[in-house]
């Protein structure tokens, strides 16, 4: 008789064990402390932003003896008298030409930059990659690295302490950013829309003026408060090139400029009241103009990502 087959042992057979979801109430915590944590710094970094323009606010209401006695004590006069005589000392005509040279600049900044990254981001064509290499690369170089020839330049166009001169060199220092920003913005708009507008028979420049640049409404305010905030706040080239060349040319000095003039007039017999006050009114107004348009800047920066 043959011998009886041996059935093989049962491998045993491991079963995977099932990982049990984390508690809601562990997600809620997690969530909690990374709220706790972004809110924390948040307003850290608010009181860091806040607490000196506060103090130069209040500032411009003391007395010299009040901020020689305590920097931090809280003013006994309210007075606005310290911000009349600021005015009154130069910088309401510091305020008028800045206002004068960024009413032109700033218009012609948006328009040159928006017509060169329209074009540089819609349209095809050979040397396209080298000219927009060419725009950004301008926002590498430091301002001060082209001052000696920047200088040259403006002094045999002779435009050296006129309006005219700082308006065309803010012109250009700002192109790289804007033409870097809007064409990004220009390539996330829709194809379609460029396409039906050349159908219908619209030109090139009406294509631009009345389709695409509407659509591009947002990065444009963006991009508008970025470079008014920038050139507002511009020190440098005006100090270069504002300087009067004669003795009788006239001063045209920025507000960066009359700030420093208003100091340096002071010599010993410093009224610091009324160079806060200055420092106030310099700033009053572009707090007033991101304030009234965050929310629009906001749109301008994230509607690239989400489109």
């Amino acid at each position: 008789m043959s011998a009886p087959i041996k059935e093989p042992a049962a491998v045993p057979v491991e079963r995977p064990v099932a990982k049990t979801p984390p508690r809601s109430g562990d997600r809620r915590g997690e969530g909690l402390v990374l709220n706790v944590f972004s809110h924390g710094f948040l307003a850290l970094w608010a009181l860091l932003i806040v607490l000196p323009l506060l103090w130069l606010v209040l500032s411009s209401f003391k007395t010299d003896a009040q901020i020689g006695g305590s920097a931090f004590g809280w003013p006994q006069n309210w007075s606005l008298d310290v911000f009349s005589r600021a005015w009154s000392k130069g910088i309401g005509d510091y305020f008028l030409n800045t206002v004068v040279v960024l009413v032109f600049s700033v218009p012609l900044t948006m328009l040159f930059g928006s017509m060169a990254a329209y074009v540089l981001a819609r349209y095809q064509f050979w040397g396209n990659r080298f000219l927009y290499y060419f725009f950004v690369a301008g926002a590498m170089f430091p301002v001060f690295l082209a001052l000696v020839p920047l200088f040259f330049m403006v002094k045999r166009l002779d435009m050296l302490n006129t309006f005219q001169g700082l308006i065309l060199v803010y012109v250009a220092y700002s192109m790289p950013f804007t033409v870097f920003f809007m064409h990004a913005f220009f390539r996330t708009l829709p194809t379609a829309v460029f396409e039906a507008a050349i159908l219908d028979g619209a030109s090139h420049a009406r294509t631009f003026f009345q389709v695409m640049l509407p659509m591009a409404k947002p990065g444009l305010v963006s991009v508008g408060i970025f470079n008014t905030l920038g050139q507002w706040n511009q020190f440098i080239l005006p100090t270069v090139l504002m300087q009067p060349q004669t003795g009788d040319d006239p001063e045209r000095y920025v507000l960066t400029q009359g700030l420093i003039q208003l100091q340096q007039q002071m010599g010993y017999a410093s009224d610091l009241p009324v160079l806060f006050a200055g420092v106030t009114i310099a700033m009053i107004p572009m707090l007033v103009v991101y304030l009234s348009f965050q929310r629009q800047v906001q749109a301008g920066l994230t509607s690239a990502t989400l489109k």
